[in-house]
Order: C-alpha cells, then structure tokens, then sequence
C-alpha cells in the first residue's frame, strides 16, 4: 500500500487508512511513499541530542522526550492519559527552533467516537491543527484497519521529517488496540499463538513501528515517538507493555493511586 502525500496533510483529518473525513478537499499528492516505510540504516542515524519541551515538568525534568527517541507511557483504564495526550500536543514545542519547524501527527488507534470528537475539537479549539495531521481510527472500524492506521500516521510523519525536514512529533494511542488487533488478525490466520495468545513476532511487529523514530545525518528533521499503551490489568509484566519497554528508550507510567489522590499529571516517579 502506498499512500500519496504533500505538504497540505498539516491542517487536515483523516481516517485510520488515510481518507479525508473533515469535510475539505482531497489534498493535492506531491509524492506517494510505501507505508511500511523504507529501512533506515543504522549507521546513517545521528546521535539524538535535543529535547522537545512538552509542558509537562514531570516529563520535561524526570524523563525528557528527546528528538529522535521513542518514549512511551504505560497508563491503565480511567486514567487521564487522553487529556495527557491532547495537553502535551498543545504545549510542545521546540527549544531554541521556529514554530513552523515543528509539526505533530496524532494517531488514535481504535478509540470511542466520543473520544475521536474530544481529540478533533481540542486540536481545533487550540488552534494546534494548523501544524498537525489527525488519524482518527474508531473503535467500530475493523481490526485490518486498525493495523494500518500507525503506519499510515508514520508514513506522513517521515514525509514531513526527512522530505520536509521538520521536527516531527507522533502521538500515538492505544497502542494496545493496535496489539489486541494483531492478536485477531493472526487467531484468523491460524498462526500459532505465543505468550497470552499473542503471536510470537509481537515484539518485531512493534519494532517496525517503534523504530521509525530517528535523526538521520545530512537531513534537518527528527522524528518523535510518544506511544501511549493500556496496561492491562495494570500489569507491567503484560506482554505489550515488557516488549514496548525492550524497544523503547524507558517508560512514563501513570500511577491510579496518585489518580485517586487527586494529583495531575499521575506520574509515578520511581517506575518512570
């Protein structure tokens, strides 16, 4: 699959499989690029130097979310992670940089209509949709859909770093949908299934994600990955969020004790 890009994706709404759904015309295709993305050699990476300020102290001082890297956040159910999303993509912003060289892409993987409505208006209401694309995959879509939506969010995230050579910020969330499909989709396939009915290449499948992320010598953008997971039964142990932490440079976890207590952001410190 191929999907057709240009500079006119910041500012619009897609759906999990990159179709305009706000309304506007279909954007003008400069280039069309393979969304499984091409492999980035490993000695053509520069070395991650800079942060992006998120607006968030604890993130910012405790575990910086670094140009280049991939940070995810292990949350649980009825945590705010959500809002914690939507306030990181307001706030963000460069150090030292121009405004017009930092973009964001929001996936929402398999999420409720009413929560594809709160990203949409909060994105419009701030104004941050001028410099962001939206891939707003619902939970009532199929799970074939919901195994694209990343890659089509990363494909448009590498065409605006390394084409456009702006820093770029992806957010993506659940990732868990994203697992929970992959384990639908290989039971139909008859695959054999591995640790909790996953299948065995659960941790290479989100390598091909995760590892995305990057700076590249002799290009001017970055690209950035903020994953948010669901732990199930907040259980850190659980296959998605252990082979999350393999891949990904640490955690930020959310505490539901802090949550009950009434703190916000929950950030648990110790675990982060």
């Amino acid at each position: 699959l191929h999907f057709g890009l240009s500079p006119g994706v910041l500012g619009r709404v897609f759906d999990g499989v990159g179709r305009v759904i706000d309304g506007g015309p279909p954007i003008a295709i400069g280039r069309r690029f393979r969304i499984e993305g091409l492999p980035l050699n490993p000695v053509a990476r520069a070395r991650p130097h800079d942060f992006i300020e998120t607006g968030i102290s604890a993130v910012d001082l405790m575990n910086s979310l670094v140009r280049g890297q991939k940070l995810p956040i292990f949350s649980g159910g009825g945590l705010p992670h959500d809002r914690l999303a939507v306030e990181i993509a307001n706030h963000a912003r460069l150090r030292g940089a121009e405004a017009q060289d930092f973009a964001i892409v929001f996936a929402g993987i398999g999420v409720p209509h009413a929560s594809a409505e709160y990203f949409r208006r909060s994105f419009e209401s701030s104004g941050v949709l001028e410099r962001a694309a939206l891939f707003l995959n619902l939970a009532s879509d199929s799970s074939t859909q919901r195994l694209l939506t990343p890659r089509f969010a990363l494909t448009a995230a590498e065409y605006l770093a390394f084409v456009e050579g702006k820093h770029v910020l992806v957010i993506m969330t659940d990732m868990t949908n994203y697992c929970e499909a992959l384990r639908e989709v290989s039971g139909a396939k008859g695959e054999v299934p591995g640790r909790k009915g996953f299948p065995g290449y659960l941790y290479s499948d989100l390598a091909t994600l995760y590892e995305r992320a990057g700076c590249v010598r002799g290009l001017l953008g970055t690209l950035t990955q903020l994953s948010i997971l669901t732990m199930p039964s907040d259980d850190i142990g659980h296959p998605i969020p252990d082979l999350t932490g393999y891949i990904t440079e640490g955690q930020i976890v959310l505490s539901p004790d802090l949550d009950r207590a009434g703190i916000y952001p929950p950030i648990s410190v110790l675990p982060s």
